[in-house]
């Protein structure tokens, strides 16, 4: 009797250890993160915030000699050129000296990388998101002999022969709504000026804000840029046709400058002066679209350099809408007058 008491309790004691060690496993099981009870990969970091504040100048002959060597053995990469200056510098590129640039462009003719540089990487990854999309082949220009032409594909937000004007307002104040810094680039245009998509993407935002008025957005096929044209004309702000989810191209009028905006109530005219508010985000996450973790960069320099490249048009009289010179279109069809 003694002997099966004492068997009895040692039978409840390891029952007891069993159910801690099934309730621990439970516990730690619930504590790992979702994605990997699922057997997913965890996301890595990603970028937070980037300044850029890359001179006109400085992109135009970093252009220049990704252009020039184009097709060569030593091809040099204008967002490497300007990552390593930008490493170089810390970012303050009024540090720069040409001298600094031919040295690195030598290294990348010469196949040599930049990665050494401290942070190369990181702005290599933060210039590409800015300025992947814009310089590449362009297929519908051929070189002589039949090969396609390479330079700038992106295009300035406003047509060719539409006059405008425009300084660097970055971050300046605002305060309707509520106090907030402006993180776009306004730029001074008559109403009915059309408004031109600066790269190719789909439009995925199109309608009425109280503070931007009638607005667009594009955004790029990467994911990374998101391209949001805004104060677009009273009545008539969108491209005809244009809907929510279409592809657009590099050069194509999406839109009309106006002054809506500033109003809850729809097709409301609340800024004074005509003008294209345009503003470039940068996502490297989806988290990032909206919200406190939004990074938005000047672009006021960038637009400087894209004035060099201004999509033509031509109006049509029965329609009153204005579209893009398609390649090869004559002097027949009548451009934008100012």
């Amino acid at each position: 009797m003694f002997v099966s008491l004492q068997l009895g309790r040692k039978a409840r004691v390891l029952a007891l250890a069993l159910v801690a060690a099934l309730a621990a496993a439970a516990v730690f099981a619930a504590g790992l993160p979702a994605l990997a009870q699922e057997g997913e990969t965890p996301k890595k970091d990603f970028i937070k915030w980037i300044d850029f504040d890359v001179p006109a100048a400085v992109l135009e002959r970093a252009l220049a000699l990704d252009v020039n060597s184009w097709g060569q053995e030593g091809h040099i990469d204008w967002i490497d050129l300007l990552a390593g200056l930008a490493a170089r510098y810390g970012g303050d590129f009024s540090l720069y000296k040409q001298a600094d640039m031919d040295s690195l462009a030598e290294k990348l003719g010469a196949g040599e990388t930049l990665d050494s540089l401290a942070s190369f990487g990181y702005y290599q990854e933060a210039y590409s998101a800015v300025l992947g999309g814009f310089v590449g082949e362009l297929p519908q220009q051929e070189q002589e002999g039949g090969a396609p032409a390479y330079g700038l594909k992106a295009y300035s937000p406003i047509a060719k022969t539409f006059p405008y004007h425009d300084y660097d307002d970055f971050g300046v104040s605002r305060e309707y709504g509520y106090h907030r810094r402006h993180l776009g680039h306004d730029m001074m245009a008559q109403v009915g000026t059309p408004v031109i998509a600066v790269e190719d993407g789909t439009v995925e935002a199109l309608g009425w804000n109280q503070y931007g008025g009638w607005r667009i957005g594009v955004r790029s096929f990467d994911g990374l840029r998101y391209h949001y044209y805004a104060h677009l004309r009273k009545d008539r702000p969108f491209a005809q046709g244009l809907a929510l989810g279409d592809t657009v191209e590099a050069g194509q009028v999406i839109g009309y400058v106006g002054r809506t905006g500033y109003s809850a109530t729809e097709n409301v005219n609340g800024i004074e002066q005509a003008h294209l508010h345009y503003g470039l985000q940068i996502i490297f996450d989806e988290s990032q679209k909206e919200g406190n973790g939004e990074i938005w960069v000047d672009v006021y320099q960038l637009c400087r350099l894209l004035r060099s490249r201004q999509s033509p048009v031509r109006r049509d009289d029965a329609t009153k809408e204005w579209y893009a010179l398609s390649a090869g279109e004559g002097d027949s069809c009548s451009e934008g007058e100012s």
